[in-house]
């Protein structure tokens, strides 16, 4: 798994590009039940402008690419790191609902069949 990190108004730093794997390699473990093995995970971390002082000033934004369906998730907060674990647990959410969508659809299949045999 590939973790592509983009920025904007602000520096790529090591500490940042560690809290955003550090974070970030944790979904992993949701998507590996998936067949088809995803092989990039795009965040872009961003300052939305330089004079803004207060309140929700940064921005993350996560995509994973799954099988049948592209993934987004957003969030805002007043320091980088709370912005990165929000869009993160937003994503878990959202691989979460999609999981069970794809294996609880072939099991109420497969039980409207069996109860129209019995």
């Amino acid at each position: 798994m590939q973790i592509i990190i983009k920025t904007k108004n602000l520096e790529p730093t090591d500490s940042l590009r560690d809290l955003i794997n550090k974070k970030i390699n944790g979904l992993g473990k949701f998507v590996k039940i998936f067949k088809e093995d995803f092989k990039e995970i795009f965040v872009e971390v961003e300052k939305e402008t330089r004079h803004h002082k207060k309140g929700n000033i940064f921005f993350a934004e996560l995509i994973i690419s799954l099988p049948g369906k592209k993934l987004f998730a957003k969030a805002h907060g007043e320091n980088l790191s709370k912005a990165i674990t929000e869009v993160k647990d937003e994503m878990e959410r959202e691989i979460k609902k999609y999981k069970t969508k794809t294996i609880e659809l072939p099991r109420r299949k497969y039980r409207k069949i069996k109860k129209q045999i019995v």
